[in-house]
């Protein structure tokens, strides 16, 4: 497995991205990338100057993951969006090698933190399902991750929960962020 930039001349890549978010996001989130449309205005965003757009690819250069993101907060902060794994890839350690990546190519960049929402659309923590209102921060102190939520994924990297924006996506469908610093102060 090779990670290279993905670059917007190389339309075979690009097309086999769009295929993955489509894919990749279609049981947890469908909203977010429902056609190859949609998708590829997604991967054409992160593809202009001062973006990451990082692929995973194969000896016969097939896509395995991808990966972008984009500065905040002056590049202090990068925000990881998104990521994803060919389905019969997964848990072979390509969504790991993706994030380093990401760490490094932040790090190199001089951002300090990144940062990433994983949306809960199907009651997959806790906090699914749930009116989080008032008591949001007692919720989110008291998080189970119920059944395979990314978040346990970024744990497991180093990322720590900072916050949850409920009814992101709807009523019970909240947001949790987390976030990890890679850079030194």
């Amino acid at each position: 497995m090779k990670i290279m930039d993905l670059r917007p001349g190389d339309e075979r890549l690009v097309e086999q991205a769009a295929g993955l978010l489509v894919d990749g996001f279609k049981d947890n989130a469908p909203a977010a990338w429902p056609d190859r449309g949609a998708a590829l205005r997604e991967i054409s965003e992160s593809l202009v100057e001062g973006h990451i757009s990082r692929v995973a690819v194969d000896e016969a250069g097939n896509i395995l993951g991808w990966i972008g993101g984009v500065a905040e907060y002056d590049g202090h902060v990068w925000e990881l969006h998104p990521l994803v794994v060919r389905r019969d890839c997964r848990r072979q350690g390509i969504g790991r090698a993706l994030v380093a990546d990401f760490e490094a190519q932040v790090r190199m960049r001089g951002g300090y933190t990144i940062r990433v929402g994983a949306d809960d659309e199907n009651n997959q923590t806790s906090l699914g399902g749930v009116d989080l209102y008032p008591n949001v921060l007692e919720h989110l102190a008291r998080i189970k991750n119920l059944r395979g939520h990314p978040f346990g994924f970024y744990q497991k990297l180093g990322f720590v929960i900072v916050g949850v924006m409920p009814d992101a996506n709807g009523f019970g469908k909240p947001d949790v962020y987390l976030a990890k610093r890679v850079g030194k102060s």
